[in-house]
């Protein structure tokens, strides 16, 4: 618990909101008023407070003062002004964490004129605590500060540290995008649901409990996925003439590239931080 830390969110969005969810939810963060969060919108802050009863404000430099930890939770397209915003305003002593996609620990600690950061990559389903979340630190980062990181990433759920920093982007394009391309095809196995005749209830209950299911039996058994999947495809049976379409139709080369392209976009972003 981090108890009597001042903690600052810089951007009150859905990713800022969600992680101030979970701080309160899960009693890391003991009492509301020792979170305030800055966002731009008047009527965002009103909500966050309303909803939360944490402090808000417009203004980034009030945030700031005073905080053990800082979030940075805004879109990369801005970061940059952000940054010039803040620098040399987050008192030495204090934490950044960073959710910025694409942007590298350098280009924080050299935008804030601050060397304690920590840069890491949630997904979205952190709402429900079952996120995934890879993280990397600056050599300054203290062992309290690295297990303050770990204890607010924890509150999110499965957090991993890395030492190399060039994994953080290959985990936003498998691991944060991922979640969109999951979604995708949990929509297309409804609709096909659909299609044959089930309504739309039955269909995405048979979906998401065959999927939940599918991935509990190989987190349980940790057995490789084609081993799985041989198990449940018998010759000339009904998942092997699904599977020769799947095939047919290029699906894993185009999951492979739909990930690789979301590699490249976060290099770009990363760039234009």
């Amino acid at each position: 618990m981090l108890t009597d830390l001042q903690i600052a969110f810089i951007g009150g969005g859905t990713m800022g909101e969600i992680i101030v969810t979970r701080l309160l939810s899960t009693k890391i963060v003991p009492k509301p008023d020792l979170i305030i969060v800055s966002d731009p919108v008047s009527a965002r802050c009103l909500h966050l407070e309303r909803e939360y009863g944490v402090r808000t404000t417009t203004c980034n430099i009030e945030a700031v003062q005073g905080a053990s930890i800082v979030i940075l939770a805004v879109k990369p397209q801005v970061l940059a002004e952000v940054l010039a915003m803040l620098k040399g305003k987050i008192s030495p002593d204090a934490l950044v964490i960073s959710i910025v996609s694409g942007a590298s620990i350098t280009s924080l600690c050299e935008g804030l004129n601050h060397s304690a950061v920590v840069r890491t990559m949630p997904n979205i389903a952190v709402q429900v605590g079952h996120g995934t979340t890879v993280w990397s630190a600056s050599s300054s980062v203290t062992e309290i500060q690295r297990s303050h990181a770990q204890v607010i990433l924890q509150a999110l759920g499965k957090e991993f540290t890395t030492q190399n920093e060039h994994y953080l982007d290959m985990a936003t394009a498998l691991s944060s995008a991922g979640t969109g391309f999951v979604f995708l095809y949990i929509e297309a196995m409804i609709d096909a649901g659909v299609h044959m005749g089930l309504t739309r209830t039955q269909a995405e209950e048979l979906t998401l409990h065959t999927i939940g299911g599918s991935v509990e039996l190989m987190l349980q058994t940790h057995e490789h996925p084609a081993v799985l999947r041989n198990k449940v495809t018998s010759p000339g049976g009904v998942t092997a003439a699904g599977l020769y379409e799947l095939e047919k139709g290029g699906m894993r080369t185009v999951i492979s590239n739909a990930v690789l392209a979301a590699l490249s976009r976060t290099q770009q972003l990363g760039n234009m931080s």
